[in-house]
């Protein structure tokens, strides 16, 4: 059983989304906030698994709530709600902890997907907003980047294949930008899961943009 907190301003909307997730039979809404000084302030005595959080709140913001939540619960895996995204938001909330990205106006067969994934340890993009996202990511101006254990942990020819996957670019877009061959494309791009331990693109997009090596 998956356990579910709700965080969000519209008792409409958390209502909604509380009576979809009860049709699922893994999945068992324990907590619903209002708001995130009002989540924080039951989070450690719920301890939920994963938390619908939504971005745009009065008082404190879905970044700031999950900052400090999971300074509360690290265990605990947060999904990022929002109606509106823009290139801010996706960066605040990578950094502050967030493992899931959805629209408000997602299908349910994505929101169960999403809860599963990041309940299992990955991370989740909505479609659009993955591909939305892909466009507008480079690689920062540092090169190497100055994230210095990541640095050490991937190399610059791997850390510019890492941007190319995260744009959504083929391994043959990929090995024509860089003079190599498909063979060694898909050479780093192994030695980039093994490493960062990411599974698929969303993973690889959380992972590069929380330790800045690309910037949105």
């Amino acid at each position: 059983m998956i356990r579910v907190a709700l965080v969000d301003d519209h008792t409409l909307f958390r209502n909604g989304l509380k009576m979809l997730l009860s049709t699922h039979t893994d999945v068992e809404v324990v907590l619903e906030s209002g708001s995130g000084e009002e989540f924080l302030a039951q989070v450690e005595r719920v301890q939920p698994d994963v938390v619908f959080m939504d971005y745009a709140m009065p008082g404190m913001s879905g970044a700031q709530t999950t900052e400090r939540a999971l300074r509360l619960c690290p265990e605990m895996k947060i999904i990022s709600l929002t109606m509106f995204a823009d290139n801010a938001y996706y960066s605040q909330m990578v950094a502050s902890g967030a493992k899931g990205f959805l629209l408000k106006d997602s299908e349910f067969d994505e929101v169960v997907e999403a809860v599963e994934t990041v309940a299992a340890g990955g991370s989740y993009f909505n479609e659009s907003l993955l591909q939305s996202l892909s466009q507008s990511l480079r690689l920062t101006g540092n090169g190497a980047a100055d994230s210095i254990a990541e640095a050490d942990r991937l190399s610059e020819r791997e850390i510019e294949i890492l941007v190319g996957i995260c744009r959504g670019e083929s391994t043959q877009e990929i090995a024509d930008r860089l003079y190599i061959s498909k063979r060694t494309v898909d050479k780093h791009r192994a030695n980039i899961l093994e490493k960062s331990g990411c599974k698929n693109t969303a993973s690889l997009v959380v992972y590069a943009i929380r330790h800045g090596l690309v910037e949105v």
